[in-house]
């Protein structure tokens, strides 16, 4: 009976420390060890800045949107702890094509609101870039004009037309395309919490890297304060129309195009598998995603 007694008398004060342990730890019946996941239906839209052209491995749905499986809306989704997630952003796409159908390679993105719903609880947008050609004019004739004058500003006249600076004139309306495009994310999904995402930089703040980006000179900071412009239109469409902006340009000094091999977030004219030319590295994604998830979890 002594032993017997002793026996019980231990398994009684096991079992107090184990109820203990377990109060402490939060583990008992009906406990959570984690806080309630705060979105659920996530929608990402955008252009190629989010789709990520090239970057491994790419979706199918179409192939002409060169939307990868490791863009930042992808890596956001997995950081805030999201299965399923929508993604309907397109290389290519403009403001316009929030409402319309975007013809691609091998197939059609459909208008990228038809993603929105009443449900939806997160948008990211990432656009503007497309509207007016303002990139592909920057990035596709630039380079054809460095070699009459290579130290000089030959894009920046090119684009001045009598005295008007018709890239920057773009952009202000660009501007209004964006406050049109969240006006209408607002009302296809009111509860939505809304970021726009700018644009990362491309050039450095100072220095030239002529093999990389083939731009003269004097257009470098042209080229800069054309990308500065467009972000900041975008942070101001986002205040105007009740959204967030979350700034890439800033925190990615030191990863433009130039920067040395392993910190760019951002690939030039190489013809890489990896990376569309002036597009995000992976790298840059990554970043991105952690940058809008420090956003939402705010201070």
């Amino acid at each position: 009976m002594a032993v017997s007694s002793r026996i019980a008398g231990t398994a009684s004060r096991i079992s107090a420390m184990t109820a203990v342990i377990v109060a402490v730890l939060g583990l008992g019946a009906g406990a959570t060890s984690a806080e309630p996941q705060r979105f659920t239906h996530y929608v990402a839209l955008g252009d190629s800045y989010t789709s990520g052209p090239l970057i491994p491995l790419q979706r199918l749905d179409p192939v002409g949107c060169g939307r990868s499986t490791n863009n930042y809306p992808a890596r956001l989704a997995a950081r805030i702890g999201l299965a399923h997630y929508t993604d309907v952003s397109c290389g290519g796409a403009t403001t316009a094509n929030m409402i319309t159908p975007q013809s691609v390679l091998l197939g059609v993105n459909g208008p990228q609101f038809n993603a929105l719903s009443a449900e939806t609880d997160l948008v990211t947008l990432g656009i503007g870039g497309n509207d007016y050609q303002v990139f592909g004019n920057a990035v596709n004739v630039c380079p054809t004009l460095r070699a009459s004058d290579p130290t000089g500003a030959p894009c920046q006249r090119h684009f001045t037309v009598n005295g008007v600076d018709t890239l920057r004139a773009s952009i202000d309306k660009t501007q209004q395309n964006v406050i049109n495009v969240l006006t209408g994310v607002h009302q296809r999904s009111p509860k939505a919490e809304v970021l726009v995402v700018g644009y990362p930089r491309i050039a450095p703040p100072a220095g030239y890297c002529p093999d990389i980006l083939p731009f003269a000179d004097g257009d470098y900071r042209y080229l800069d304060s054309i990308e500065q412009a467009l972000d900041n239109a975008l942070a101001t469409a986002a205040k105007t129309a009740g959204a967030v902006y979350v700034d890439t340009y800033g925190p990615s000094l030191g990863h433009d195009a130039c920067a040395p091999d392993g910190a760019a977030w951002i690939n030039g004219r190489s013809l890489s598998p990896v990376a569309l030319t002036y597009h995000p590295f992976e790298s840059g994604m990554a970043a991105e995603a952690a940058i809008i998830a420090k956003v939402l979890a705010g201070p």
